[in-house]
C-alpha cells in the first residue's frame, strides 16, 4: 500500500498549492478566498529517487482538504467532517499554517482536531518567501505539536525535506510501483456535484 499524506489547515494557508506541486498537476483550484476546496481530493505524487527506498514505494497518495474554519454553519461542519475523514484515512498529517499572517485561533482549532485522532503530524509553515524562515516559523512552537518546518509551496523551497520528514513517520510500506499500478489497473472516474458522497463511495470501494 502506498503512503497516504493528508494536507490539513485553516483556509488560505496554501494546501491546494502544495497539492498541485506534489502531484505535478493543477487539479486543485487555487484562489485567495475561503471555501474553494470543499470535498477532499486525491492525487499521486512521484517521489524523488533518493526518497523511494525509505518509502518502500516510488510514489505516495496526497489528500487535499477544505479549510477548517471552526464555525458552526452547516457547510463549515460538513467540511470539518470531510477533513476529519481525510485525517483518519491517512498515515501522516501535514498541518499547514501561514507564515505571513502568523498564528491564529483557527490554527489552534485545526491542531485540536488532529490531536484528537492521534495521527502523526508534521507542522509546516508555508509562505516564508523573502523572510527569515526560522523566524517566521518560531511562533508556531506554541501549538505544541513539534518543531515547525518552513517551506514555500509556491517556489518549492524545502518541500523535499518536508516529504522526508513525513515519510519517516509512515509505517513501512510494501513495495509498490505507480507504473505497475497504471499498467495493471482500470481507471474509473466518480463525478458529481459537491457533497453527494463521491469520496464515501471511493472509500467503500
Amino acid at each position: 500500500m502506498l503512503p497516504v499524506i493528508a494536507l490539513v489547515g485553516r483556509p488560505n494557508v496554501g494546501k491546494s498549492t502544495l497539492f498541485n506541486r506534489l502531484t505535478g498537476t493543477r487539479d486543485a483550484l487555487v484562489a485567495d478566498y475561503p471555501g474553494l476546496t470543499r470535498d477532499r481530493q486525491y492525487g499521486f505524487a512521484r517521489l524523488p529517487a533518493e526518497l523511494r527506498a525509505a518509502a518502500g514505494a516510488d510514489s505516495l497518495i496526497v489528500v487535499d482538504t477544505g479549510g477548517v474554519t471552526g464555525n458552526q454553519g452547516e457547510l463549515d461542519l460538513q467540511m470539518s467532517k470531510q477533513v476529519e475523514s481525510a485525517v483518519l484515512e491517512s498515515h501522516v498529517v501535514i498541518l499547514m499554517v501561514d507564515g505571513e499572517s502568523g498564528m491564529t485561533a483557527g490554527d489552534e482549532n485545526v491542531t485540536e482536531l488532529i490531536r484528537r485522532t492521534g495521527k502523526p503530524v508534521v507542522l509546516v509553515v508555508n509562505k516564508t518567501e523573502g523572510r527569515a524562515a526560522d523566524e517566521s516559523a518560531a511562533e508556531f512552537h506554541a501549538l505544541g505539536i513539534g518543531d515547525p518546518l518552513a517551506i514555500s509551496a509556491t517556489r518549492g523551497d524545502r518541500v523535499q525535506g518536508m516529504l522526508e520528514t513525513a515519510l519517516r513517520l509512515c509505517p513501512p510500506a510494501k513495495q509498490d510501483s505507480l507504473a505497475q499500478r497504471d499498467a495493471d489497473g482500470t481507471r474509473i472516474a466518480v463525478i458529481g456535484k459537491p457533497n453527494v458522497g463521491k469520496s464515501t463511495l471511493i472509500n467503500r470501494l
